[in-house]
């Protein structure tokens, strides 16, 4: 099983003072990828739906996650580049 780095998981909270990042990445790495919409991780993780794109695009940002999406209107595939 691999594991989450403690560093990784400081620097989004502390440094980026985002604890929804934080939250949303540790959805993310505990589903093994597939495709999931921004409303199924807010429902699964009970934080807004603004607050799971603004962890996304943190995310993207900062090379934690990959985003690919098929088309403009399909359902992104997210995936965590660092464990």
């Amino acid at each position: 099983m691999s594991t989450i780095s403690m560093d990784t998981l400081k620097g989004l909270v502390k440094r980026d003072r985002s604890p929804s990042a934080f939250v949303v990445y540790f959805y993310l790495w505990s589903r093994k990828g597939g495709s999931v919409s921004h409303q199924e991780i807010a429902d699964a993780t009970g934080i807004s739906k603004s607050a799971v794109q603004g962890a996304i695009h943190l995310l993207n940002r900062r090379r934690l996650i990959r985003t690919v999406h098929a088309s403009p209107t399909a359902t992104p595939v997210h995936h965590v580049v660092r464990r």
